[in-house]
């Protein structure tokens, strides 16, 4: 008879143990399945907001991009380096870290070396003595339910969040680095511009008094007069103020007095920030740092979840030791001496007063309370996000206008001040139009700053500037 040309598989005991044991355990497992939920907003932005490009772009486009003036790059590099909020979020992710691998650690058992001797006096008055050296293997939990797996996952998830909330610290510090700088350039052009309305009024005041005194201006001409240049000392005065606000805003955004070179205005500033494009609202989910942190306390919660209900079922340790014991400390380690002993526990919850039952339903209310957080991260960023492209299709419109309200009030000026120097008409006409410019003045710069913090705000809502330029290689 023809032997058969098929031979037999080959068992090999320990894969395939750990095959069953891996099954075993993914079986057991009482986490609930996660799916991330649907994004409780709208497929697109609505009214003014609209949009061009990818916002995948934009998390891509590393700060040192983002913002292209050398002093404003150096001052978020202070900040980055010596910030205590961002400080305060690196040591959470080490404390975060720890905690995961502390509950790492308890699935595997843990080793002792012990020794111990002891002395006592027994009835007869005579001494018994007794001394053991081993090793000892405390009580370790075989996690056939899951229930230190959930647990490690839940670590898991909050260290993942941690490090999230470390970006989402880093996009907060770059924007409002980014905010206060742009505020207090602003500052300074406010305040070349109030010093000089100042001075010019303080001209015409002295003409006025010269004229008053000659019997040509009356005393109202001279009451205008004075109190236009009372006015521009209250907002000389104000600015200043402002200014030394803005400047220990961001000392402490720094975390260290910042230069005085780094804030000086030698330069335009409508180039120092690079255009932000946007994508569609889903994007957010994977850009924005704050919400991957909610959708991780969410993990965590589900996880939690699985350790709760593993609560119901046995719970199996073991505990071993090995070793050598003698009633004399001489002959602790001779021939026969040595031993072993093992000693496995399971135990199964029967009456708890309801403990575990409750802990479930806390753990349910968790997940509830990390869904509704996630929920509503998602539509505070598509609110941000939809408010600040609603700025940028208006207020560069705005700007224009003011822009041109400013040419007619200055030109306005300049055929008041004509007419008056001729006779047509009087100070009073002249002194108006010298407060509207000023007026239209402060309101251009002050639109301006707010395009270019809109700007910002864009960026930093659509989850840029947490990640950093990669190192150019040769």
């Amino acid at each position: 008879m023809r032997k058969s040309m098929i031979r037999p598989l080959a068992f090999r005991p320990a894969p395939v143990a750990a095959a069953l044991a891996a099954l075993w355990l993914s079986a057991c497992s009482m986490m609930p399945v996660y799916e991330r939920p649907a994004a409780p907003v709208a497929e697109q932005w609505p009214g003014l907001a609209t949009a061009a490009g990818s916002a995948a772009s934009v998390a891509a486009l590393p700060w040192q991009d983002f913002a292209r003036d050398e002093r404003l790059r150096a001052l978020i590099t202070q900040a980055l380096e010596h910030n205590r909020d961002l400080r305060v979020a690196v040591l959470a992710i080490e404390q975060a870290r720890a905690q995961h691998q502390i509950r790492a650690a308890d699935l595997t058992p843990t080793v002792n070396l012990a020794t111990t001797g002891s002395r006592q006096t027994t009835s007869q008055d005579s001494i018994s003595s007794a001394y053991t050296a081993g090793l000892t293997f405390a009580s370790w939990e075989i996690d056939f339910f899951g229930r230190i797996a959930s647990l490690k996952e839940a670590a898991l998830a909050q260290y993942l969040a941690s490090e999230e909330a470390r970006r989402a610290v880093q996009t907060s510090l770059v924007a409002s680095v980014t905010s206060t700088w742009l505020a207090l350039q602003a500052d300074e052009e406010l305040l070349a511009l109030t010093r000089s309305t100042l001075a010019t009024r303080e001209e015409s005041l002295r003409l006025v008094q010269m004229r008053y005194r000659q019997g040509v201006a009356s005393a109202l001409d001279l009451r205008q007069a004075e109190a236009l240049v009372a006015t521009a000392r209250v907002a000389l005065a104000q600015q200043l103020r402002q200014r030394a606000l803005d400047a220990n805003a961001l000392t402490l955004l720094l975390g260290k007095a910042p230069e005085a070179r780094l804030l000086e205005a030698t330069a335009p500033v409508s180039t120092a920030l690079a255009e932000v494009p946007a994508g569609l609202p889903s994007d957010l989910l994977a850009q924005r740092a704050d919400v991957r942190q909610a959708e991780q306390t969410l993990i965590a919660a589900n996880a939690n979840i699985g350790a709760a209900r593993a609560a119901f079922f046995p719970r199996i340790s073991l505990t071993a030791s090995a070793g050598t014991a003698s009633n004399a400390l001489s002959g602790l380690f001779k021939d026969g001496s040595w031993g072993w002993s093992l000693a496995p526990q399971a135990l199964l919850p029967i009456f708890d007063a309801g403990r575990n039952q409750a802990s479930l339903e806390s753990a349910r209310a968790a997940q509830g309370i990390a869904l509704a957080q996630y929920e509503k991260a998602i539509q505070t960023a598509f609110r941000e996000v939809a408010d600040a492209l609603a700025g940028r299709a208006t207020l560069a419109d705005q700007v224009d206008a003011q822009r041109a309200q400013t040419n007619a009030e200055a030109e306005r000026l300049r055929l008041a001040d004509l007419r008056y120097r001729n006779g047509v008409a009087s100070s009073l006409e002249v002194l108006d139009a010298q407060r509207s410019v000023f007026s239209a003045q402060q309101a251009l710069a002050q639109t301006r700053l707010a395009l270019r913090q809109n700007q910002v705000a864009l960026y930093k809502a659509l989850g840029g500037g947490w990640a950093d330029k990669a190192p150019e290689t040769d």
